[in-house]
């Protein structure tokens, strides 16, 4: 089984009523911030009442892949993956800095 960093992050979004979409705009995470692109991918999960939005989103220079999970009792962040566009690896686990 796979493990997943679950690490919190602080998160700038917006909400367009009009469109009724949403969109994470940009993360703070690991002493370094984030401009975000485009969500590539979005679905939801329950955990008991809790529901839970998934996003799978790149940072605005295609250069780090992220999924981020959005806690919609809480309004918590937290990033689940995360991967560098230069070795293509998946990070489960902060390495030691």
């Amino acid at each position: 089984m796979r493990e997943s960093l679950d690490e919190p992050v602080s998160i700038i979004w917006f909400y367009n009523a009009k469109s009724r979409h949403m969109q994470p705009y940009r993360m703070s995470w690991n002493g370094q911030e984030y401009n975000l692109g485009k969500i590539d991918f979005w679905h939801k999960t329950k955990h008991g009442d809790t529901l839970i939005h998934h996003f799978s989103i790149a940072d605005a220079q295609g250069q780090a892949y992220f999924k981020l999970a959005l806690n919609t009792d809480t309004l918590q962040w937290v990033l689940e993956e995360y991967m560098t566009a230069n070795d293509m690896r998946i990070e489960y686990e902060r390495s030691a800095a």
